[in-house]
């Protein structure tokens, strides 16, 4: 009986030790945890753009806070500017953004900022929960503060065969000018039987003209035939500031705004050259024509004419465009000599001037 006794003792001990930890944590606190200050996690992506007076800056709102909690409500946001390693001044507060938004302030810049030589301005945005308290400034974006380039004036644009001729009033000095052009009719039209589709186009792009500037004009090569675009322009000076190269950017011009119709011909045709076959073997005779196809991304094809000596020219080809550079005529007789053109025709319908003739006369056997 003792041992018994011995062994139930031994076992009750064994298992209130086991129990020990897990009756000590029930309705018994644990060590306190912070409280959750719920601040807004960081801006990582500030970005900052002067033109002319003025500085874009834009981010993106995040959506947790530091806890990794989703952000319910706008958040505060506080612009602060500084010149150099100066103090920085608070130029925004107040303005809210919703979680997760793509946020956007403009700073008009006060005078004594835009005048004098260039140098460095540092911008920085704070977000703050509702008690004003934040986890911190953004990434710095750096500007130029000083003295910008004279804004372009009276700029207008012009359809050419070649591209959009653009053109300004120009002043001293060879300052590059950057473009910046914006499609006005993004939606992509189908593309006709037989072309393939033209690949999309961003719908804001730049374009940065770094030479013969002084004259004021620059040619957009790369304008498409049907859109509509919108281009707006602005001398921009590069100034070394502290071991930095910047753009220090003048104010864009007013809009001017360009349709780029389809109202120019196709080239001529070159190179055309007719060969005749006398007629052998049952076989009519013909003469069969060949010349440099058309470089045109429009083009959809070739009319063929031909005329006797002294006569007037008629079409021989089929009223459907011939879709290469080559044609067969078997509508012709022995003894005879033919003169020919070519011309060329593009989707719009437009129709070339006639190539230069070529002439052959056709063998009587």
């Amino acid at each position: 009986m003792d041992w018994q006794k011995r062994g139930l003792e031994i076992k009750a001990a064994a298992l209130a030790l086991a129990l020990a930890p897990l009756l000590a944590g029930c309705g018994t606190p644990g060590a306190p945890q912070p409280p959750s200050l719920r601040l807004p996690e960081r801006v990582a992506d500030l970005a900052a753009v002067r033109s002319g007076n003025s500085v874009t800056l834009s981010w993106t709102m995040p959506t947790r806070n530091t806890d990794k909690l989703l952000l319910t409500g706008p958040v505060v946001a506080r612009i602060c500017r500084a010149e150099g390693s100066g103090p920085c001044d608070v130029v925004e507060h107040g303005q809210s953004f919703a979680p997760g938004a793509s946020a956007s302030v403009k700073d008009v810049l006060p005078a004594p900022l835009t005048t004098g030589t260039p140098r460095l301005l540092r911008y920085t945005v704070e977000l703050s929960n509702h008690s004003g308290r934040s986890a911190g400034p953004s990434n710095a974006a750096i500007v130029l503060a000083g003295e910008a380039p004279e804004a372009i004036t009276q700029l207008n644009a012009e359809v050419h065969r070649s591209g959009i001729v653009l053109a300004w009033s120009p002043v001293g000095g060879d300052v590059p000018v950057r473009l910046v052009r914006t499609l006005l009719t993004p939606a992509q039209k189908p593309a006709k039987p037989g072309l393939l589709a033209p690949s999309p186009e961003a719908v804001q792009q730049t374009l940065l003209v770094e030479s013969d500037t002084a004259n004021g004009r620059a040619l957009d090569k790369t304008a498409r035939i049907g859109e509509t675009y919108e281009y707006r322009a602005q001398r921009v000076a590069r100034v070394n500031a502290d071991g930095q190269t910047l753009e220090l950017a003048g104010a864009l011009s007013p809009p001017v705004i360009v349709n780029v119709a389809d109202i120019f011909p196709p080239e001529a045709p070159r190179g055309l050259v007719a060969v005749a076959t006398p007629p052998a073997n049952g076989a009519a005779a013909s003469v069969d024509l060949s010349w440099l196809p058309n470089s045109e991304a429009d083009l959809v094809g070739y009319a063929v004419y031909r005329r006797e000596e002294g006569g007037p020219w008629l079409r021989v080809s089929p009223a459907k465009a011939v879709p290469g550079p080559a044609f067969h005529d078997a509508q012709v007789e022995p003894g005879h000599t033919y003169h020919y053109a070519v011309t060329a025709i593009d989707q719009s319908g437009h129709e070339s001037a006639r190539s230069a003739e070529a002439a052959e006369t056709v063998p009587a056997s």
